[in-house]
């Protein structure tokens, strides 16, 4: 798996209901590898090792999991990648998403970057979209 992708040379992506495009690329932050995803004029970052570690998870879950995106500031619904990408009990002990205020959105913005890479099967309904790993 190739995480390694320049600002000048990002992923473009859309989001699972295809309704939003927005860019990824990988950096480094205080000696860590972080994805910077910019969504318009908002750009947010994610500790790459998500991605490996969401496979994984997935992986273990052994069947479809709900995305269930939603802002920092909003409870994630029970089950989903967004509620365990900022769950105390996954490997980093808490958030993925790394800048106070927008840390959410991993269920958003995280499983297309699963799918451009090969490593998942992602919906693409208007809602309620599911992620399973291949």
């Amino acid at each position: 798996m190739n995480l390694n992708r320049s600002k000048d040379h990002p992923w473009n992506l859309k989001t699972p209901p295809s309704t939003s495009e927005y860019t990824m690329h990988t950096d480094e932050k205080d000696g860590k590898k972080i994805l910077v995803c910019t969504v318009g004029k908002t750009v947010l970052h994610y500790d790459a090792r998500c991605v490996e570690d969401l496979v994984k998870m997935l992986k273990k879950a052994g069947d479809w999991v709900e995305l269930g995106g939603a802002d920092e500031q909003k409870p994630a619904k029970e089950g989903t990648v967004e509620a365990w990408g900022r769950d105390s009990a996954n490997p980093v002990g808490g958030w993925y998403g790394l800048k106070k205020g927008l840390r959410g959105r991993f269920g958003v913005y995280i499983p297309p970057l699963l799918e451009e890479l090969g490593l998942c099967e992602l919906e693409h309904n208007a809602k309620n979209n599911r992620i399973r790993a291949k």
